[in-house]
């Protein structure tokens, strides 16, 4: 049978908190509770509690309906269902315990004033162990390679076939005056279509200004005239 300890009233965590306060004080098996001394004694602390004006929580007062419920099932002549009912509290009641002993053990360790080593570094395998496809791989390193070659400057080799040709200024001087003297004016963009590429019409534009510089041609809108004769400049 349960003696009644002396209790000194003092905060509980929640309804485990203190069936286990209880049972530790009693000292009695967790498996093999007397239920009605320890709703005995529950209630007696709660009331405790309530005379010192500590709000309790609503936890409190559901476990102590559940210690009611327990004790009535274990005074009915088949017991069965009130056994279960102690089994499952007993059980509840131990993994709080662990629960409660672990979070006291990291309370412990996490304190500013407890000393542990530096990191120590690890070595890792760097060896590649995933599998592939050959042909993949062989795919990827050819895109590789090629994006590499693209990065190259070009060979020379490559420009061996390619002549650059030079167009003189006086070349188009020449081309433009022969044909303005057949017609004694043109347009200009006809006197650019004897022209087969870029630097020939460039050149060509070149000699159509130095012309109207000397005063050989002159210009009207869109046409260009040969003069009679080179005007003052």
């Amino acid at each position: 049978m349960m003696e009644r300890p002396t209790l000194k009233c003092e905060a509980f965590e929640g309804p485990m908190d203190l069936l286990l306060f209880l049972i530790s004080k009693n000292k009695v098996n967790i498996f093999d509770i007397p239920i009605a001394e320890l709703l005995e004694q529950y209630m007696a602390v709660i009331e405790e509690l309530r005379e010192d004006t500590i709000e309790l929580a609503s936890e409190f007062l559901e476990m102590a309906a559940r210690l009611v419920q327990i004790k009535t099932a274990m005074l009915l002549p088949r017991s069965e269902e009130g056994q279960a009912m102690r089994d499952a509290l007993a059980i509840e009641l131990m993994e709080y315990q662990t629960c409660r002993q672990a979070a006291a053990q990291l309370r412990e360790i996490s304190r500013f004033d407890t000393f542990v080593r530096s990191p120590t570094e690890l070595e890792w395998d760097k060896t590649y162990t995933r599998k592939h496809d050959p042909f993949e791989l062989a795919s990827a390193w050819l895109a590789v390679a090629g994006r590499g070659q693209r990065r190259l400057p070009p060979e020379k080799k490559e420009f061996a076939g390619i002549v650059r040709q030079e167009v003189s200024v006086a070349w188009g001087v020449f081309s433009m005056l022969r044909r303005l003297k057949k017609n004694g004016n043109a347009s200009f963009t006809e006197l650019l279509s004897v022209c087969q590429g870029r630097d020939q019409m460039v050149a060509m534009f070149i000699a159509l200004l130095e012309l109207i510089k000397s005063g050989r041609v002159e210009v009207q809108e869109d046409r260009v005239e040969l003069l009679a004769r080179p005007q003052a400049i």
